[in-house]
């Protein structure tokens, strides 16, 4: 039985899309069969795994309107253990589409129940809103997974992510919880981020993860070259972020967590980061805002 995860916020800009392609990559490098359904108009999940959004004939789209079964949209990737539900341009109009449909809120959910015993985990990434895709995918998840930029104004907004979240559980899903809270974007050279990172340990406690994602030029170069940062550049400071957070969401030990006092040192030091044949690279940091996508 798979653990599904949607990736999940209203804010767009926060490390979404990033968020569950590297997320989804080292779930696979550890040797689980995972399954990334790209639910979010803009294809970037699709695009940023090396697939050409508009070539791609079998999408998601066609899976809501239940024209197609989920598994024969499902295409390999240059991953081992990783597949991919592709979205693609289509999928713009299918919120107004399924608007008048019959248990609209059960779209994905129902295709996605039909393909649990084949993997052990599929990741959902959503749109950045709270219309009808986001409500399938929190429908057919059995958990959610929040990434929060450590900017201002951080925390707008989640409040009403969070009374979506409940309104779900108590009227379409009612296993759904929430699997953890996400730091992207951290720079740690900046009282901000430690800001940012203490308010929203105050607002969520025990769910924040250890692992915080720091800012990275190599991360959002990746997507723009058609990989996940395994590939791109898995010596860099993202790189080893996802695989910890892959490490976390597993239930495993994490061997390294960029935040706190390591990341300020690693930030700083311009030495070697403590983690299996890895070294830091000087320039994979950056101050100014590189446009991660949602």
């Amino acid at each position: 039985m798979a653990k599904t995860i949607a990736i999940c916020n209203q804010k767009g800009g926060v490390g979404k899309t990033i968020t569950a392609q590297n997320l989804s990559t080292y779930l696979a490098i550890e040797k689980k069969k995972t399954l990334l359904i790209d639910l979010d108009p803009q294809s970037n999940a699709t695009s940023g795994l090396g697939i050409n959004k508009r070539s791609v004939v079998k999408t998601i789209y066609q899976v809501l309107q239940e024209q197609i079964a989920l598994e024969d949209i499902i295409i390999p990737t240059q991953i081992e253990n990783l597949s991919l539900a592709p979205s693609g341009l289509n999928l713009t109009g299918a919120e107004v589409e399924l608007v008048n449909t019959m248990s609209r809120e059960y779209r994905l959910k129902r295709p996605v129940d039909k393909i649990q015993d084949k993997f052990d985990y599929i990741i959902i990434d959503c749109p950045p809103s709270l219309g009808l895709l986001t409500v399938n995918a929190l429908t057919a998840a059995g958990s959610v997974l929040i990434p929060v930029q450590c900017e201002y104004y951080a925390l707008e907004g989640l409040s009403q992510l969070m009374n979506t979240i409940n309104l779900i559980r108590d009227n379409l899903n009612t296993a759904l919880k929430v699997e953890g809270v996400l730091l992207t974007m951290a720079d740690y050279r900046t009282n901000l981020t430690k800001e940012v990172i203490e308010e929203v340990k105050k607002f969520f406690g025990e769910k924040v993860y250890n692992t915080i994602i720091p800012r990275s030029v190599k991360l959002t170069e990746a997507p723009g070259f058609g990989k996940p940062i395994a590939l791109y550049d898995k010596s860099s400071i993202g790189a080893i972020a996802y695989y910890n957070l892959a490490k976390e969401v597993m239930g495993g030990a994490v061997e390294l967590s960029l935040g706190g006092r390591e990341a300020s040192e690693a930030i700083s030091d311009g030495g070697i980061v403590s983690a299996p044949s890895v070294l830091r690279n000087d320039n994979d940091i950056v101050t100014e805002p590189e446009g991660q996508n949602g």
